[in-house]
């Protein structure tokens, strides 16, 4: 049985099934492993790790509800969220958006690429290049927040610093959009999350691109990637405080565990936290070599669970809010038994998007695609019951969002 324990009922003899936190918050090689050393118990307490989950199969058992009990409550307060969220009509469709957002995800990440790049050359970062593309996102994600959003879940293993920049960028716009943030703020704060992983650049390759877990020695040199990233925005004309907070607090957490600081709640600045939540959801959806993306379903119940410490709890439910518990490209099984792709955000809600019919379970055949929006399940249409996985299914669901252009 699978069981989650505080850390401090942790004791030699159980057996770790998963650390409960973000890879880049720990340095174990595995996420699973026994317990054999008091090393070991020392290491996960002075990481930050706040609980675990336990195999009472092949370890020693502790007090605490099950991962299933566990599941079952985040999902019933994520619904509870969904629900009292109102639905919004985007300017714009994602058929009409999506090759204008391709070009803008094409165009951005070169640019990024490009300005690390002079960066690890020793070169000064210029401000006015970057910020041309952060106005294309902010354009995008005003017409359509989802599209751009859906796109940079796809991120080659091999340039992923650079995709990642960018995808933090976006879904910090698309954050501070949903919190009607002035636009001069949204476009700094999506600056700052281009910007806020400069300091890597000054990380050597070695450990930067290493094709496996990082030791603990390399583990403390990729940690210093925030400050090195500081004194990077300290030479650079032109930029503001907020990709100041941005690049300096990311890695901050809520409960004070974080780094480089270890600020601690109101201390770490709004935008700060907002940070964050974006950096670890785009980090655990993300393929690496040593680590497979969830889907963003799990992994938003992931940030709801870590925001009884780690995050900050009420941005997490409005980061939800605004991305939406099933973001766009979600796979979701549906109560007619029939597999379906997001492609909308509803009018109606959270809860009743715009969905792509791909698979029928009963007939195990595939469907020709269709959109359907769920808005109507209110009045007894079919609605989605479950989120599933792609892989299990066979399933790419980015195959069936870029159908637009073919439709």
């Amino acid at each position: 049985m699978i069981k989650k324990v505080n850390k401090a009922d942790l004791k030699v003899g159980m057996y770790i099934h998963d650390l409960n936190c973000g890879w880049m918050d720990h340095s174990f090689f595995r996420r699973r492993f026994p317990l054999k050393r008091e090393e070991d118990l020392k290491k996960i307490h002075e990481s930050g790790i706040t609980e675990v989950y336990i195999d009472t199969e092949k370890g020693l058992d502790a007090e605490g509800p099950t991962e299933q009990e566990v599941q079952e409550e985040i999902i019933e307060k994520l619904i509870e969220t969904a629900a009292h969220t109102p639905g919004e009509h985007a300017p714009t469709s994602h058929r009409q958006e999506l090759e204008v957002a391709k070009k803008i995800q094409n165009e951005a990440t070169q640019v990024i690429t490009n300005v690390l790049h002079d960066v690890r050359l020793g070169k000064q970062i210029e401000v006015e290049r970057v910020s041309p593309v952060v106005e294309q996102i902010t354009d995008s994600i005003l017409r359509n927040p989802g599209t751009l959003v859906s796109l940079c879940r796809i991120k080659e293993r091999d340039t992923y610093t650079f995709q990642h920049s960018m995808s933090v960028c976006t879904l910090m716009v698309a954050f501070c959009r949903y919190m009607d943030m002035k636009p001069e703020v949204i476009q700094e704060a999506g600056m700052g999350g281009m910007l806020h992983d400069i300091g890597k650049m000054r990380i050597p390759n070695s450990v930067l691109n290493k094709p496996g877990k990082l030791t603990d020695a390399e583990f403390d040199i990729m940690k210093g990637h925030v400050v090195l990233g500081l004194e990077i925005l300290r030479q650079t004309p032109n930029v503001s405080k907020t990709v100041y907070q941005i690049s300096g607090e990311h890695h901050e957490r809520y409960e004070g565990t974080g780094y480089p600081e270890k600020k601690k709640a109101q201390a770490i600045s709004q935008l700060g936290r907002m940070a964050a939540i974006v950096d670890v959801y785009d980090a655990i959806t993300s393929n690496r070599v040593y680590h497979t993306g969830m889907e963003p379903s799990l992994a938003l119940q992931k940030l709801f669970e870590w925001s009884n410490h780690h995050l900050d709890e009420e941005l997490v439910q409005h980061f939800i809010q605004a991305i939406g518990i099933y973001p766009v490209g979600s796979l979701v099984r549906l109560e007619s038994n029939r597999l379906a792709v997001v492609v909308e955000q509803g009018t109606a809600g959270l809860l009743y998007p715009v969905v792509r019919l791909v698979y029928d379970i009963k007939r195990s055949t595939r469907l020709k695609p269709v959109d359907e929006d769920l808005s109507r399940a209110e009045s007894g249409g079919d609605h989605i019951v479950s989120a599933e996985s792609p892989e299990t299914w066979k399933i790419n669901p980015f195959d069936y969002l870029t159908l637009e252009l073919q439709m």
